[in-house]
C-alpha cells in the first residue's frame, strides 16, 4: 500500500475476526496450504489468540484441496479414560492419531509448546519424550504445530518442519483491509495509515479488530487524541509503562547527550510522523538508529535518558534488568530475551532497557560458564536483526564497561550509537540542582546555589568518586528533609547545603597535634596554588576530613582550558603536590605520611612527562618502559626524578618565602576548620597573576 491516507468510501463497512484473519495474513495462509498439500509440516509461531482463527481460514483452504484436518486440542470426548487432566487427553488423543485408523492426513497441535513443557529444564520430561516419540512414529502423517511466540521447542522437533512460519503483526499495507468506515471514523477524515501502525504494529489481527472496535466517542472529532490514547492504552501489555519524563525540562544539564538524541532520533522520527507520501517515510525508517548505548559511571542518569527519549517519542517503556534474564534452566534465558521482544514489539511503539547489558552481552570468549551468555549474546543479535523497519521499537543499552560489550552488539544497525554520560560538571551541576530546587521548595539563594555547585566539585564524603546526579539527587532530598524538620520556610544559605552534604559523614577525630599537621599541611598546598600561575583559584580549604576520605583538602576551580594541558601547568601542578610535605619540613621541622597520595600522583605527572608528552630531559620522544633496555630504563628513571626533586625544591621554596602568609592562613583554618573562596579572600593576598 503506498497510500499515507485512504478515503472512508474505500474502507470496508464491516469485519469479523475471521474476515480480518484472511486479510491480514493471505500470503503467511497460502505459504501453509502450499506446504501442506506437498505433505510439508508446518510449524507456525504466532499468538495463542491467534491460533483458532488462522486454523480456521487455513481449514476451509484445505478443504478447497480435498484435505482433512484433525485438530488436537485436549477438548473432552466421550470415549476418553476418567480422571485425566488437560495435558493427559492431549497426550492421549495424540497417540490415538498416530496409532488408530486416521483417515485425515493433517494433524494440528494447537499447543504444541505446551506439550513440549516451554522446554525448561537440563532435558525433556518424559510426557515431552512420549511426544516427541509420537511425533516421528508416523512417517505418512503431515503435522501443523502451532507455539506461542515466547515459548520454544527443542531442535529435535523443530527439525520435524521444513516449513516454518513466523506471525507477529499486522502487515502495514494490508490496514486499509483491516479498518472498517465506522471506526475510522472516530479518528477524523479517512484512515491514517501511518499513524495508526505506530500504535498497532506489534497486534495480530484479532487483537487489533477488538482494539479499534472498543474506542468510542463523536465521529470525526475536532480533536482526534482521545481516541488515539484508547487505542493506544489498548494495545499496552503487562509489564509495560509510559514514563512521563521531559527531556529537557525534568532532565538538567547534558546539553551535548540532549543535543544528539534530540538530532538523531526525535527529530528524525517526528518528521516520519509528518511525512506525506509513503517513499518518504520509508526513506526516513531506513535511517532512524534502533539501538542506543549509554555507558558512563553508575549514577549518571543513563536510564533516566532513555526514560526521556521514549516520552519524546510517545512510546512506552520495558525496564529489564541484565541479571534478571538468566536462568540456571537450558534455553530459558534465551526464551526470557524472546519474551522481552514481543511484549515491546506488541506495545510498539516502544523502548526496551536494558540495565547493565554487559551482565549478559559481554563480548563472546571472554567470560567463563556454561554458554548461557553465548546462547544470549546470539539471541540477542537475533532479536534485533528481525526487527522489520517500519516498527518503532528501539533498544537502549545502559552500561558502565562499554569496552566490555561484544563487538558484534555494536556494528551499525544494531546498537550504533553510543553515547557518554559521564560525571556531572559544573555546569551540569547547576542545572540539576536548579531542577531540584523548583521541585522540592528546597529555597536556594543564589550564593547557596554557587556553593553548592562549587562544593559538589570535590569528591563524595568518605570516599574518592565525584559527585553523580543519583548524588545530587540525594543531597538535594537531605536538605528538603532539613528545612521540614526545622520549619524552615525562608531561603537556604551555604550553611544549610553544607550540613546538608555532610549530615552523615563520620568525622575522624583528630587530636590538636594532628589537626595542626593537617593544617599546615593543606595551608602550604594553598599557598604553593597562589604563586603559581598556572594553577585554577583557589576555593575551599578544610581540615573536616570530609573530602574523599582525606583528613583535609585543597579545593580548586575548574581549569578554563579543559581539553589542552602545557608544561608550565603539569609542572605547577608537581609544585602544588608537593607544597604539603614542603610546608611541613619548613614550619614543622618533620614530615608525616600525610604526603603518601601526594607523592603517588605527583610521580604518575612526572612520569607521564618523560615517557609520553615528552616533557623531560629525554626530549621528544615516547618511551614504552617494559620494553627498554637497561641504561636507557634507568635513564628514564632519572629523567623522571629529576622533575620531582625540582618540584619539591621549588614548593619548599614558595613556602619558606611566604611564611607568614602560610602561619596565618593556618591560624585561620584551625580557628574556622573549613575556608572557602570568600573567607579566603581577607586572609590571602590577591593573586599575584591576577
Amino acid at each position: 500500500m503506498s497510500q499515507v491516507h485512504i478515503p472512508e468510501n474505500e474502507l470496508p463497512t464491516s469485519l469479523d475476526p475471521i474476515s480480518a484473519t484472511q486479510a491480514a495474513y493471505a500470503s503467511e495462509l497460502t505459504d501453509c496450504r502450499d506446504s501442506l498439500v506437498r505433505g510439508l509440516p508446518v510449524l507456525v509461531s504466532c499468538d495463542k489468540q491467534l491460533v483458532p482463527y488462522f486454523y480456521r481460514c487455513l481449514r476451509d483452504r484445505l478443504k478447497a484441496e480435498d484435505i482433512k484436518t484433525q485438530y488436537l486440542d485436549g477438548r473432552p470426548r466421550p470415549d476418553d479414560p476418567p480422571g485425566l487432566s488437560l495435558m493427559g487427553r492431549m497426550l492421549y488423543h495424540l497417540s490415538e492419531a498416530v496409532r488408530g485408523a486416521v483417515e485425515e492426513r493433517v494433524l494440528v497441535l494447537p499447543h504444541l509448546d505446551l506439550l513440549m513443557g516451554g522446554v525448561r529444564g537440563g532435558g525433556l520430561s518424559s510426557e515431552a519424550r512420549e511426544v516427541v516419540a509420537l511425533l516421528y512414529e508416523n512417517p505418512t502423517i503431515v503435522w501443523l504445530g502451532f507455539q506461542d511466540l515466547t515459548l520454544g521447542v527443542p531442535e529435535v522437533i523443530e527439525n520435524l518442519f521444513p516449513r516454518k512460519v513466523h506471525i507477529l503483526g499486522v502487515p502495514r499495507q494490508r490496514l486499509g483491509q483491516l479498518v472498517t468506515q465506522s471506526e475510522a471514523r472516530k479518528f477524523g477524515q479517512g484512515l491514517r495509515v501511518f499513524e495508526l501502525y505506530r500504535y498497532v504494529s506489534g497486534v495480530n489481527a484479532v487483537q487489533l479488530r477488538r482494539a479499534l472496535s472498543a474506542v468510542d466517542g463523536e465521529d470525526y472529532p475536532a480533536d482526534p487524541q482521545p481516541a488515539w490514547d484508547q487505542l493506544r492504552n489498548a494495545t499496552l501489555t503487562s509489564d509495560v509503562t509510559i514514563p512521563n519524563l521531559d527531556l529537557h525540562g525534568d532532565i538538567g544539564g547534558y546539553d551535548p547527550v540532549k543535543e544528539r538524541l534530540q538530532l538523531e532520533i526525535i527529530d528524525l522520527v517526528k518528521s516520519h510522523q509528518a511525512a506525506d507520501s509513503a517513499a518518504a517515510a520509508e526513506r526516513i525508517e531506513a535511517l532512524v538508529p534502533r539501538g542506543i548505548i549509554f555507558w558512563g559511571p553508575p549514577g549518571t542518569g543513563k536510564t533516566l535518558f532513555a526514560k526521556a527519549m521514549a516520552h519524546a517519542l510517545g512510546a512506552a517503556v520495558i525496564v529489564v534488568s541484565g541479571p534478571e534474564l538468566k536462568s540456571k534452566w537450558v534455553g530459558e534465558s534465551e526464551s526470557n530475551l524472546r519474551r522481552v521482544f514481543v511484549q515491546a514489539r506488541q506495545s510498539a511503539p516502544s523502548v526496551i532497557i536494558f540495565d547493565e547489558l554487559d551482565s549478559f552481552a559481554s563480548a563472546r570468549g571472554t567470560y567463563d560458564g556454561a554458554g548461557v551468555q553465548h546462547s544470549m549474546v546470539n539471541q540477542l543479535l537475533t532479536e534485533m536483526d528481525g526487527f522489520r523497519r517500519n516498527e518503532m521499537v528501539f533498544v537502549v543499552g545502559t552500561t558502565n564497561f562499554v569496552e566490555s560489550l561484544d563487538q558484534a552488539l555494536l556494528r551499525p544497525g544494531r546498537f550504533e550509537f553510543k553515547i557518554a554520560v559521564p560525571f556531572p560538571n559544573e555546569e551540569d551541576r547547576e542545572a540539576i540542582l536548579r531542577i531540584y530546587d523548583q521541585k522540592w521548595k528546597l529555597g536556594l539563594s543564589e550564593e547557596a546555589l554557587r556553593y553548592a555547585v562549587k562544593r559538589t566539585g570535590d569528591p563524595i564524603e568518605g570516599g574518592n568518586q565525584p559527585y553523580s546526579g543519583d548524588h545530587l539527587q540525594a543531597a538535594c532530598r537531605a536538605l528538603a528533609r532539613q528545612r521540614m524538620r526545622d520549619a524552615n520556610t525562608g531561603p537556604s544559605e551555604p550553611r544549610d547545603v553544607e550540613a546538608a552534604l555532610t549530615a552523615h559523614v563520620e568525622r575522624p577525630r583528630l587530636t590538636p597535634f594532628e589537626e595542626r599537621v593537617v593544617a599546615v599541611h593543606e595551608c602550604g598546598h594553598a599557598i604553593c596554588a597562589l604563586y603559581c600561575d598556572n594553577v585554577p583559584p583557589i576555593q575551599r580549604i578544610t581540615i573536616q576530613g570530609d573530602l574523599g576520605g582525606a583528613l583535609g583538602s585543597v579545593r580548586l576551580a575548574d581549569p578554563v582550558n579543559r581539553e589542552i594541558v602545557t608544561r608550565k601547568e603539569l609542572l605547577d601542578r608537581l609544585c602544588v603536590l608537593f607544597g604539603g610535605r614542603a610546608a611541613e619540613q619548613v614550619v614543622l621541622g618533620d614530615i608525616s605520611a600525610g604526603a603518601v597520595s601526594d607523592i603517588h600522583r605527583a610521580t604518575q605527572v612526572a612520569r607521564d612527562c618523560v615517557e609520553i608528552l615528552g616533557m623531560g630531559t629525554m626530549g621528544a620522544a615516547s618511551y614504552r618502559v617494559g620494553e627498554l633496555a637497561e641504561p636507557t630504563r634507568a635513564q628514564v628513571d632519572t629523567a623522571v626524578l629529576e622533575l620531582l626533586q625540582e618540584a619539591e625544591e621549588r614548593a619548599r621554596r614558595l613556602v619558606s618565602e611566604h611564611r607568614p602568609e602560610l602561619e596565618a592562613l593556618c591560624s585561620a583554618l584551625l580557628t574556622h576548620k573549613v575556608l572557602d573562596a570568600k573567607t579566603l579572600s581577607t586572609h590571602l593576598p590577591q593573586r599575584p597573576n591576577g
